[in-house]
């Protein structure tokens, strides 16, 4: 029997107009606002899938005397991003667009930085995801913006949510890497 031959990346075909009219999902929005909030789910998308490998990442890799608690907060955080994916690829989808394809893609539209250090200490990795996470709320924000500029309330709403979860994630990071007691001390 015959292998099956899977197209390299130099032999993959950009996306064409019959392959995004077979996908096109009917839509009342028009058609630039399906273009805006697609291209602005998809940065998001790239987003939430670093920030989840970059979580999970931290949380294997944590030691320490704080390793237990440390590491089951990271994994609930985990679990919360990577929630995030599904609904986001299909709103694109329900709205006429089209969204991520490869770790490829994500990597070419992620404005979230991997880290790939082999040793990383518990305090800055709790740090930079902090960061990652207020980085995170702003870039929902932004996208809620152009939803509500384009009467996406579907979106909008969603988005809502997401910006409580970001900003929760960066409060407990923010406690967990405080070197100074607060003012409730």
């Amino acid at each position: 029997m015959a292998k099956a031959s899977i197209p390299s990346r130099s032999q993959a075909k950009p996306e064409n107009s019959h392959a995004r009219n077979q996908l096109a999902t009917p839509t009342d929005l028009k058609p630039d606002a399906t273009r805006d909030i697609t291209a602005g789910i998809n940065g998001l998308l790239a987003d939430v899938f670093a920030l989840y490998m970059k979580t999970k990442n931290f949380h294997w890799h944590m030691s320490g005397p704080h390793f237990r608690d440390y590491h089951l907060m990271l994994d609930e955080q985990g679990d919360q991003i990577f929630a995030m994916t599904d609904p986001l690829a299909e709103r694109a989808r329900k709205i006429g667009g089209n969204t991520l394809r490869s770790i490829g893609h994500i990597s070419k539209q992620q404005r979230i930085l991997d880290n790939d250090a082999e040793f990383v200490e518990p305090h800055s990795m709790l740090a930079e995801l902090r960061d990652d996470n207020k980085q995170l709320a702003s870039e929902l924000r932004e996208l809620h913006g152009v939803c509500e500029d384009n009467d996406d309330v579907a979106t909008a709403s969603l988005l809502e949510v997401w910006v409580d979860e970001a900003e929760r994630r960066t409060w407990f990071l923010f406690e967990a890497t405080r070197t100074t007691l607060g003012a409730n001390s």
